[in-house]
Formats: structure tokens, sequence, C-alpha cells
């Protein structure tokens, strides 16, 4: 744990007897605290009467310890007065977990990839949720224990089961390894089992603050374990029952879920170009129930409108970005993706596939050491969309936690309008930019979270009609000197046809540099991406633009937000 600072203790909080003077009158208590001024030769003040009564008395800011006796004796002293005590100090109690391997989990912390997690902790940590995991089911794991909930098996075939029967009550992960190429289809590939949904489910609710392991984001809700994925994966009917019955729903032949979840987790998915209404009728009955549903966008680096459930509605597709703030390198892409999360880079995207190169850029979370069946747990780094969509989960059951009557669409509006713009780049679209913990939970709760210092932003829509000029202003303040030799313009244009587009940032002093020209042959939609621009001849101070101008007909749009961080 944390040791709390030791600060000096400058005022005194005197209680007067209800029949004393001074319990009532300020020029009593200004006169009584004079003359222990006289008394112990320290320069006292009388400075305000507190709403519960109290006299509050100042010793000045050079008062020490021996000094504060004397006063408090003196006070004591005196039969009219009931009680004194110091005015201390008390601090926010988001402290730095004591969990071993926390400083491993820089998605949670580092302010360039991370998501901002720990500054909202004082205010929600997931009581009172239930995040239900749709996955390969879960590995016993110490650090996952206690928060972990009954769940259900629902592979209905058994040899994919491995566990003897079809569907049934235990949600354990019976492990999902196959034994040969092309054991699971022409093509696959024989591997060790993943023990996928362990990990996921430490991203969200690993136990914090035990001295061991990692932290989990919304370590105080509860975890179901909902098996869908087994040898060979998992079929869109299984999958599909498991999201009616984790969200509350009647599921034929299946007991009813004693602790619906009210967010799921679908770090899973598969080819498709449309969603398949199996799972769109699951989905939508599951939002109907008030659970939100997260979904992981997929590793091909491509458009994620090719893949299932992430293209279906009703959810939140959630891309994968590395420490850097990049788009992960297999990251998949496009519209459809809402916002995104820390994934991780265990590897960089020009390294051999299926090597570990880069362990301490991955997302760290819990794990089993068995190459097929379960053996003795561990901690790994994995990297993945699959490892982003926890992140969005666990921030919807802080959520959830800290504003019960949200809805998912209202959760899904606070993630995405709360995000920021990736420090680095995202080629094909990130959606929102990445998920600000901390922003968002402040967003829903009513209160404000003090600016970072070097991030300004303006998210006043502008619409950007046919062959016309508009901007947007930002006035930065604060700083001193010039702006940084890479500063990082975020820009989330909303267009339907980017080609249209010429982009300039236009500095205090009426300076123009180009961030982006036109092409009449870049027929894609949206603006989201980060642009660097050396602005180190420029004074950081003033009000800077983003200036935009169409130069074409038949599309239109709007400036989303914008973003500068010095």
């Amino acid at each position: 744990m944390r040791a709390l600072p030791s600060a000096p203790v400058e005022k005194v909080i005197v209680t007067y007897k209800s029949q004393a003077a001074e319990a009532g009158s300020n020029t009593a208590a200004k006169s009584d605290t004079a003359e222990k001024a006289a008394k112990t030769g320290e320069q006292l003040s009388f400075e305000r009467r507190l709403a519960g009564g109290g006299a509050l008395v100042d010793l000045g800011d050079s008062a020490t310890k021996q000094d504060l006796t004397e006063v408090m004796d003196a006070f004591r002293a005196d039969p009219a007065v009931a009680s004194v005590e110091p005015d201390i100090r008390a601090y926010a109690m988001a402290a730095t977990p004591n969990d071993t391997d926390y400083a491993k989990q820089w998605d949670l912390f580092e302010p360039t990839g991370g998501m901002n997690v720990p500054a909202a902790w004082d205010k929600t940590t997931g009581s009172g949720v239930t995040v239900a995991v749709i996955d390969t089911g879960y590995a016993a794991h110490s650090d996952l224990a206690t928060n972990i909930v009954s769940g259900y098996d629902f592979i209905s075939a058994s040899a994919d089961a491995r566990d003897g029967n079809g569907r049934d009550a235990d949600a354990k992960d019976e492990g999902d390894w196959n034994a040969t190429d092309n054991e699971c289809g022409t093509g696959s590939k024989a591997s060790n089992s993943s023990w996928h949904g362990t990990h996921v489910a430490g991203t969200i609710g690993a136990v914090t603050n035990n001295t061991k392991g990692i932290a989990g984001i919304a370590y105080n809700a509860k975890i179901q374990p909902v098996r869908v994925l087994g040898k060979c994966g998992g079929s869109s009917a299984d999958i599909a029952d498991a999201i009616t019955w984790a969200s509350g729903g009647t599921v034929p032949g299946v007991p009813a879920n004693a602790n619906p979840a009210k967010v799921i987790n679908l770090s899973l998915g598969g080819a498709s170009s449309t969603c398949p209404s199996v799972y769109q009728t699951a989905i939508n009955g599951a939002v109907q129930r008030g659970t939100t549903v997260v979904v992981a966008a997929g590793n091909s680096n491509a458009n994620t409108s090719g893949f299932t459930p992430a293209n279906c509605s009703n959810v939140i597709t959630v891309a994968s970005t590395s420490r850097e703030g990049n788009r992960s390198f297999y990251s998949n892409f496009g519209t459809i993706v809402d916002v995104a999360a820390p994934g991780g880079e265990t590897r960089r995207g020009t390294d051999t596939p299926g090597t570990v190169t880069t362990p301490e850029n991955g997302i760290y979370s819990t794990l089993n050491s068995g190459s097929t069946t379960q053996s003795a747990e561990n901690y790994k780094p994995y990297q993945g969309t699959s490892m982003a969509a926890p992140h969005i989960a666990g921030l919807a059951a802080l959520l959830k936690s800290a504003k019960s009557t949200l809805t998912p669409a209202e959760i899904e509006s606070a993630i995405k309008t709360n995000a920021r713009p990736l420090p680095g780049t995202c080629t094909g679209g990130c959606g929102s930019g990445i998920a600000d913990t901390a922003k968002t939970v402040d967003a829903v709760t009513g209160t404000t979270t003090p600016p970072t210092g070097n991030v300004f932003t303006n998210a006043t829509d502008v619409t950007i009609s046919d062959n016309t000029t508009v901007s947007s202003s930002i006035a930065v303040t604060g700083r001193t000197g010039n702006a940084p030799a890479a500063l990082k313009v975020g820009v989330d244009i909303k267009h339907t046809w980017r080609g249209d587009l010429v982009i300039d940032l236009i500095a205090p002093d009426g300076t123009v540099r180009n961030l982006k020209a036109s092409s009449s042959s870049d027929s894609a939609d949206n603006v989201l991406t980060t642009y660097t621009v050396d602005a180190s001849s420029e004074v950081a101070n003033g009000t800077w633009k983003l200036q935009v101008r169409d130069v074409a007909s038949g599309d239109t749009g709007y400036i989303n937000s914008w973003s500068l961080t010095f």
C-alpha cells in the first residue's frame, strides 16, 4: 500500500460548549483566539465559522508540532471548550494498486497508449455489475477466483467440448488445442490451448490490491465465464444462445441465469460480409434487456465490415492500439469501428508471425501454463483485438456501476464522445479514438476532469458543405515558449468522399501548414487520423485553427472534433 504524505497541521477546529458565548458569536470567538495567542505566544487568528458550528483557527504556516501541542492544550484547558482537533488533510484514494505486476500494465496508466484507468477508481470500481465473458471458459486462477460467479458451458457438440457431454453448468476451460495441421479445416495449424477466456477475464476483473499479479479494470465487478469456444472454435448457434442466456433471456433446456450480466464481452469472430440473423436477434434481445455488448473488431488487418459479430448492429466494436498509440498492425479497421483500446503488440508487424519479440508491449493478464489441459496458473502478455475489447467491457462495467440507470446506448455514446484522438496513426478508421476511462466516468457522474495540461480539444461540430471553406478554433493557454517540433494534430472529420478535402493547420500568427491535399481518386469515407507537425517556430499560446476546404461537389460532411497535443 502507498503511504500517505505527512503534511504539517496549520489549523485547528475548536468546538465550544453550547452555553458559551463563543459558540454563537464570532466576535467572542475572535477574542478568545487572541487570548490563546497571548498565552501561547503563537500567531493565531480566527478564520471562519464552520457549518457544524466549530471555529477554524489558523496557526500560520510556520507552526511546529510543538506549537500545535501547546495551542491545543491551551484550548483544552478552557472550560468553555468542548473539543479541539487538528484540521488534517485527506487524499483521493485512487492509489497505485499493490499488485506485484501492475507496473507491466501500461495499457491502464501510460499517457500515450494507456486508457487512463486509475484516475476513475476513486469514483467506481465496478461493484454490483456482472460481466459475461463469452469465450473458451475459465481456467482456475487465484487472481480471479473471488470475482468469478457461476457460468455455463454452451458447447453443444461433446467432441468439441472435450468434457464428455454437451451443454452443462460447468464453464471450465477444457482446452482448445489442435493436435495436427488441418484438423480444423484446410489451412488450420496445430496449436496449444490458449486459455483465451481467462486472459480476457483478467483484464476486466482481476482481483486488485491483493499483493499479487495484476489489477483488473473493473476489479469489484463479477466475471461470469460462458463457454462457447472449444476444439476448432465455436458455432454461431451456441454463441447466440450464450448471448441470450448471459443477458437474462430464456434458452430452451437451459436453467435461467441466476446472475444476468449487464455487460457481455465477445472477443471472438469469423468471416462474414453480413451479420447473421441468429447473432443479430440475440444481440437485440440482450440490448433490450439492458445489457451492453462489446465485440472485438478482428485481427486480419482488414475492413471490419467483413467480420462478424463485429459487423452487427447494437454492439460496441473495438479496434486495437499499440503502446505507442498507433493502430496495432494486425487490427481490423473501418467505419463500423466504434472506438479503440489497447490490444498491444507482442511483436512488430515486420517480425516473423508466431514469434514474441516485444512482450513488454503486449497486454499482460491471467493465464494457465498447460499446453493442452489445465496446469499451473500463470500470467503472460497477449496481443489482439481480443485484448482490446475487454478494456471497453471493463469501462462499461465501471459506468454501469457508477450510474445504474445508463442504457447500453448511453454507455456507448459516453465512451465514444469522451475518447481521445490516437496520438499515433490509424489508417482505415479506428472509431472515435482511444477510450479515456476517467474522462468517461466523470462525464456520466457529472464531475469534470481537470485538463491534462498538454491536450486541447474542440468537439463542436462544423458543417462542411460543397465547395466551401470552414474552420474550427482552439484557444491554447497556459503554455510557455514555442510549440513542439512534434505537435500532434488529431483530426476526426466525417465525410462521404474524403478526397474532396484539403486540410490545413493555421498557427496563431497566421502561418498555414498543409496536413492533407485533395485527391480525386480517394473515395473512402472520413478522415480519422493524427498528423505530426513541426511547429517549433510558433508560440504555443494563442488561437489555432483547423481549416477545411471542400473542393468538389456531390459529397458533404462535418468536422466532428480535433485536438492539439503538445
